[in-house]
């Protein structure tokens, strides 16, 4: 066989044993996650059912982790970042935690998204000492890194989209977190064919980082989820 016929066999199966590699440990995260989601809640419309609420509520959790999202330039909350919200809250209200932990990036002055979450939530009768605010929720792997860290969180419930729900709760169960998902999917959001390609990547990513577990952007002290919200917010 002549050379370069072996280099381009040989270049075929190297990316055949990547792209193994890449999907397989997606489709392990994928899976994992599945039987975990306990909710779903597929238009703005739709009721949360009795029997989910009832299952939620079942996991005794000490809170419902809201992640972040995009914040718009007014300050508002992007439509994702909304849902989550939205499903977050009624949960809450529905009695299935007693606190809401909200978890976004305030690396910058300019940009917040957990006081954006807090106001929206404030504006839904949430009262200020069940709102706890985690500012430096920078990455998934962050939120829920520090969930249990600075949190001192035990069992709780996930809220974010489909998608993105598997890899937080993958994460939840290499800190030794016992969590339950609740996808926000109200609508088809602009980009999501591509955001799904990235979550591919993402995925595989946060399966390395997991195994090496470095410490988040940034820790502190311990402010346990059991206590008021109030000492998390600026």
């Amino acid at each position: 066989m002549k050379l370069w016929k072996k280099i381009v066999l040989a270049l075929l199966l190297l990316a055949a044993v990547c792209a193994a590699i890449v999907f397989g440990l997606n489709a392990y995260v994928v899976h994992s996650g599945e039987a975990r989601i306990l909710c779903r809640v597929e238009t703005r419309e739709t009721e949360l059912s009795s029997e989910e609420v009832r299952e939620l509520k079942e996991q005794n959790p000490e809170c419902i982790l809201i992640l972040g999202a995009k914040v718009r330039a007014d300050g508002s909350p992007s439509y994702m970042l909304q849902d989550r919200l939205d499903l977050g809250i009624k949960l809450y209200q529905e009695g299935v935690a007693p606190k809401l932990l909200l978890s976004g990036d305030h690396g910058q002055v300019q940009y917040d998204e957990v006081n954006a979450m807090k106001e929206y939530a404030l504006q839904e009768g949430v009262p200020e000492e069940d709102l706890f605010l985690d500012h430096a929720g920078f990455s998934t792997y962050d939120s829920v890194y520090r969930a249990k860290k600075v949190f001192q969180v035990e069992r709780m419930v996930v809220v974010t989209q489909g998608y993105h729900l598997y890899r937080a709760l993958y994460g939840c169960e290499k800190m030794g977190i016992k969590a339950w998902g609740a996808a926000a999917d109200q609508t088809v959001y602009h980009g999501q064919a591509m955001r799904d390609l990235r979550e591919i990547a993402a995925r595989d990513k946060d399966v390395v980082k997991w195994m090496l577990k470095p410490e988040p952007t940034y820790l502190g002290e311990a402010i346990p989820i059991s206590g008021s919200g109030i000492e998390t917010q600026d």
